[in-house]
């Protein structure tokens, strides 16, 4: 049996930041479950242009508000209770609104190691 917490996660190495997220990678590849669960912050009033070209992502908004825009494609809103799917690699920008920081639930298939950013495509590589 795994058994973490949150704030244990997140004052680790398993937490991950950039300017406009935080990921707190709490499984990972190397806890060999076939796939990866964070917690990730999406920043107030910020863009992120992501393409996961490698991985499926399922996320499931807990708090804030934002909407994700499929690049040739509609514009959907994100507030609490909103799961999307990536399940055709679909390249986005994700939102979050002023004032309205979003915090989500994320599953990633195949598991990422936890060293993962995003490159300058959106993408993130495989690691091994």
């Amino acid at each position: 049996m795994i058994v973490r917490t949150l704030d244990k996660c997140r004052d680790s190495e398993r937490r991950v930041a950039s300017e406009t997220w935080e990921s707190v990678r709490m499984l990972l590849k190397d806890d060999n479950m076939g796939f990866s669960f964070h917690i990730t912050t999406i920043y107030e009033n910020t863009e992120t242009h992501i393409h996961y070209k490698n991985h499926l992502e399922s996320v499931y908004c807990m708090s804030g508000e934002g909407e994700i825009e499929v690049i040739g494609g509609e514009t959907y809103p994100i507030k609490p209770g909103t799961l999307y799917i990536l399940d055709k690699h679909d390249e986005h920008y994700l939102r979050a609104y002023k004032n309205k920081e979003m915090v989500m639930a994320c599953v990633f298939n195949p598991p990422i190691t936890g060293a993962e950013v995003h490159d300058e495509n959106g993408v993130y590589p495989i690691l091994d």
